[in-house]
């Protein structure tokens, strides 16, 4: 299993209107493609912002790239990502799960 983590941060008065974008939009879709074993949705707020993890699992490589194409290290961003996003990171981080539960 392969664990893919994205991050972003919003303004703080915008996280759950984020999250619930989250929800219409990336979270929807990794639900769609088969391989997909859940997701994990962490936040942190601080500092006037609030910082989003997101932790997906998956069965393997191919269907990570089912998911964001050949280029599957870069994010995926959605239309409007970037009225919430303060930044937008181009990578994202993959790690081998070695147990879980």
């Amino acid at each position: 299993m392969i664990a893919r983590i994205w991050r972003g941060r919003t303004r703080e008065s915008e996280r759950d209107t984020y999250f619930e974008y989250l929800q219409a939009t990336g979270l929807k879709d990794y639900a769609s493609i088969p391989g997909n074993r859940g997701v994990w949705v962490l936040r942190r707020v601080y500092g006037g912002s609030a910082e989003f993890t997101l932790i997906s699992l998956w069965d393997s490589w191919d269907a990570i790239k089912a998911f964001a194409g050949p280029e599957f290290g870069k994010a995926i961003y959605y239309p409007e990502d970037k009225k919430f996003l303060l930044e937008l990171d181009p990578n994202v981080t993959h790690y081998e799960v070695l147990q879980s539960g």
